[in-house]
């Protein structure tokens, strides 16, 4: 898809939907699926551009890697049954392949390269790699970006406070940890999201968790399992604020991960008044799971700051557009790490809401919007990032007029069903 167009006309969205799996759960279940021995299952899996490179690289390094509909099918090697690679390793967009897999890299036998896409190789890599190699990693390339030369090499265990509140950084030294001589430990400022946690200790590894420290020790080998995925609360936020900001709307979003380090997007939409619902609440595989009910109301502008920004950072361009129909002014503040995104998401959200109408202006870490409640149809560019091409399609079911969405086929990064699935829900009056 090149570009997508919304006409303008009264809508309201209705019915059920149950979007697909977390992709932060699904890139863990492959790896931690491979690093086990033996098969592990898992239904509910993401299918998606950033997913399939982590599992591509991971078929590079001989593991089978089986993928359905909505499921995958891992037969692991074990802790050191990985293979060196026949060529450079391809993380295409995907920050958390890249990431996470230097830190498996780094403690392998064999030398490896990875790279990725334009985007991806000016995103900094300083953060991950530095910690490494205090761990014994011997990691080149020119500069702290993509593509990295690793030698893998013994590792010893450290304690590690890291200056950015990443789970990317924490997962990539803790799965480093799992090789390494003596005890791995990561502190962070404040507490990120904890799937790779979660899911090391389903498949049966031990973890110490206490307040933002999270510690690990080595040589623990582990069986496959099975998995059920939910699905991804970064995706489902999407149909919600479409549900909020579109007069009579109502939509139960089904089986989405709940988990409380991820559920930040929920706590800022309820402080802005939005009418939000938790039905058949549940445990599955590790993860908190639940229904999400979504009615359209009045919002109201609020100050999004502090752990709020880390527990909500992907789902903020979206949560800007809920701010354009909000009573008063909304302030998004601490929230710099958006401008290391698969763009420049600050700068891209208030450019492109703005050709739209909105009262948005940038601040060196954050938003502020002022919300009319008003829009017209524009043409905006998604500036090849999928979280802001689906924040402007929820933008422009409220414009008035047509509205184009320049390159709107990045959504394969994440949600490759997007449109048909926004389509699906619409019930134009």
């Amino acid at each position: 898809m090149a570009d997508f167009i919304l006409k303008e006309k009264t809508r309201t969205f209705t019915g059920e939907i149950t979007p697909p799996g977390d992709k932060s759960i699904s890139h863990r279940a492959i790896i931690l699926g491979s690093l086990a021995r033996g098969k592990t299952r898992a239904s509910g899996f993401l299918a998606s551009r950033d997913t399939l490179a982590t599992a591509n690289a991971f078929r590079s390094m001989g593991v089978e890697v089986e993928i359905g509909a909505g499921r995958v099918e891992i037969a692991g090697n074990g802790l050191f049954g990985l293979e060196a690679p026949r060529k450079t390793i391809d993380a295409e967009n995907s920050g958390t392949t890249a990431r996470l897999l230097t830190g498996v890299l780094s403690a392998q036998s064999f030398r490896s390269t990875i790279t990725g896409d334009d985007s991806l190789r000016r995103r900094p890599m300083s953060r991950v790699t530095v910690p490494l190699r205090s761990m014994g990693a011997r990691i080149s390339g020119e500069g702290e970006v993509l593509p990295l030369h690793i030698t893998g090499s013994g590792l010893r265990g450290m304690d590690y406070r890291s200056p950015v509140a990443s789970a990317q950084v924490k997962s990539a030294i803790l799965l480093a940890g799992l090789y390494a001589a003596g005890r791995t430990s990561v502190t962070e400022p404040e507490r990120t999201r904890d799937h790779t946690e979660r899911m090391l200790r389903y498949f049966g590894v031990p973890v110490e968790m206490s307040g933002t420290r999270v510690s690990v020790s080595p040589g623990v080998e582990f069986s496959g399992t099975e998995l059920e995925i939910p699905s991804d609360i970064s995706s489902a936020a999407f149909f919600i604020v479409a549900a909020l900001v579109n007069p009579g709307s109502e939509i139960m979003v089904k089986n989405v991960g709940l988990n409380p380090l991820r559920t930040g997007v929920l706590d800022i939409l309820g402080e802005m008044g939005a009418d939000i619902s938790v039905e058949n609440r549940r445990e599955c595989c590790g993860e908190s799971v639940g229904d999400l009910v979504a009615r359209h109301g009045a919002l109201r502008s609020v100050r999004i700051e502090g752990e709020s920004v880390s527990r909500a950072i992907d789902e903020l361009p979206v949560i800007s557009v809920a701010a354009c129909f909000a009573e008063g002014e909304t302030v998004i503040s601490g929230a710099g790490e958006l401008r290391v995104k698969e763009t420049d998401r600050i700068s891209a959200m208030t450019g492109e809401l703005s050709k739209l109408g909105a009262e948005i202006r940038e601040t060196s870490d954050g938003m502020i919007i002022n919300g009319t409640g008003e829009l017209r149809g524009a043409r905006c560019e998604s500036r090849g990032d999928h979280r802001v091409a689906m924040s402007l399609a929820v933008a422009a079911t409220r414009a008035r007029g047509e509205t184009v969405i320049g390159d709107a086929g990045c959504v394969s990064i994440s949600f490759p069903e997007f449109f048909p699935l926004f389509e699906t829900l619409v019930d134009p009056k």
